[in-house]
């Protein structure tokens, strides 16, 4: 996953992942979903949602297949959505 990031995000997606960063990623997700539920309030924003899941995934083994698919998924969408429109 890190080497699809910009080379400035990698160590802090390195970090995020080593385990003794569980501690920190649990709460975080769990917190970050939360947040994306309550949505309709002026600061919460359902950004928060996947973001909170990709944090779960990384250490809960059940969410890894569905959060793995949706991310492929969306990659592929936006691969061609940003490719130029042949007219």
């Amino acid at each position: 996953m890190s080497r699809a990031a910009p080379p400035r995000m990698r160590p802090v997606i390195r970090a995020a992942q080593s385990p003794r960063a569980r501690l920190v990623r649990v709460p975080a997700g769990v917190t970050l979903i939360a947040g994306g539920v309550l949505s309709f309030l002026p600061v919460l924003g359902l950004w928060m949602l996947p973001l909170g899941l990709l944090l779960l995934a990384i250490d809960l083994p059940a969410l890894r297949p569905p959060v793995s698919a949706a991310a492929i998924r969306i990659r592929r969408r936006w691969k061609t959505w940003r490719r130029p429109r042949q007219r």
